[in-house]
């Protein structure tokens, strides 16, 4: 699952994770992504310490066997984590599915956790460009929301896997496999045990953001055109 930052990315991994055929994996390129770029993020120190920082060891990982002996594997990926000097060809062999966003959403949820992000820090040029090495399935989080078992089982059709209710609950909590940097940014889905119900109206960005989703949303409209 490729996806940007605050795009009900970590509700998508639970929805997956609460099936009982599936393993799931909390963003595993995030710490060789921090120690590449020398971008300081939340949690920093403890991030890199919390994962393999060699970006090679990590596409193999990725690469498999399925762990915990499971028949799917559930890995969230985000796009900006994926610069160009790290692999990609191991995605080749997965089904790959990437999850959207309106940028106006992304930009105002993601600046009250860490101010004045960038378009290279929210994820839309590089998940069109992930998209156009690897191709795959589209879906927009705004239509996951109004109708969550239709999109998911449109979803689950599209990539060849029989759809389970067990997706449209979770416990609250949080995950066993949730990121160490999961205190930092997953306090509203952690208080979630199901998807939240349609979105409210696009909200109204500053000067500064309103011209960084104008940007994002080239981007952005590419990829719902194969939205499903």
């Amino acid at each position: 699952m490729w996806s940007g930052p605050r795009n009900l990315s970590t509700a998508m991994m639970y929805s997956f994770g609460a099936r009982s055929d599936f393993e799931v994996s909390d963003e595993p390129f995030y710490g060789a992504y921090l120690k590449a770029t020398g971008i300081i993020h939340p949690m920093q120190k403890e991030i890199l310490a919390s994962q393999n920082l060699d970006s090679n060891a990590v596409a193999n990982y990725c690469k498999g066997p399925l762990p915990d002996k499971k028949k799917y594997w559930y890995q969230k990926h985000m796009c900006q984590h994926m610069i160009n000097s790290f692999p990609l060809d191991w995605a080749k062999s997965c089904q790959n599915v990437f999850l959207i966003r309106h940028p106006a959403r992304v930009i105002a949820s993601y600046a009250t956790k860490r101010e004045e992000p960038t378009l290279e820090d929210i994820g839309f040029l590089q998940q069109c460009s992930i998209f156009d090495k690897l191709g795959g399935t589209v879906i927009d989080s705004s239509d996951i929301l109004q109708n969550p078992k239709l999109l998911l089982s449109k979803l689950c059709k599209a990539i060849d896997l029989p759809f389970d209710d067990a997706m449209l609950n979770w416990p609250a909590g949080g995950h066993k496999s949730d990121g160490v940097w999961a205190k930092h940014w997953y306090g509203s889905v952690w208080k979630s045990t199901q998807f939240s119900g349609e979105e409210a109206p696009l909200p109204v960005l500053s000067n500064k953001m309103f011209e960084l989703c104008q940007k994002a949303l080239p981007f952005y409209e590419k990829l719902r055109q194969h939205s499903l």
